[in-house]
């Protein structure tokens, strides 16, 4: 690939809701030997991030029970929340899921855990399943 050609899109990381950040963590860090990635918290989740030989996984544990992951984990219990992917111009992925019919959680990008602009698209619209698109 030269470097003026796109990325492409790629699996950015996988999101995980836990009950709790501390009896999940050890899993990844302790047993598997993950390196820990330093992550900010967002949309109400405290967010623990792990590098899987450049594959990201997050833990996501809720602050409170009214956030997105509080409400699925009190719905479904723990296991993964969401897939996302990373995209060379975000805006005009959002263009492509809109003139294809797919319904948006986010209209507009929005910055995410990790400063990076993000948007979601609807589990109704993808076979059940979260999508996050993020911006390289």
């Amino acid at each position: 690939m030269s470097p003026s050609s796109p990325r492409g899109t790629k699996i950015s990381h996988i999101g995980i809701a836990v009950r709790a950040l501390g009896e999940s963590a050890p899993l990844f860090e302790q047993i598997l030997g993950l390196a820990e990635v330093p992550l900010g918290d967002a949309d109400g989740a405290k967010i623990r991030g792990f590098d899987a030989s450049g594959s990201l996984i997050e833990l996501l544990e809720a602050g409170n029970p009214d956030s997105p992951i509080g409400r699925f984990v009190a719905k479904r219990g723990p296991g993964i929340h969401h897939i996302c992917f990373s995209v060379d111009d975000l805006e005009g992925t959002l263009a492509k899921c809109r003139a294809s019919g797919l319904q948006l959680i986010d209209e507009t990008p929005r910055v995410g855990a990790e400063g990076k602009r993000i948007a979601f698209i609807h589990p109704r619209s993808t076979g059940g399943i979260l999508v996050e698109l993020s911006e390289h």
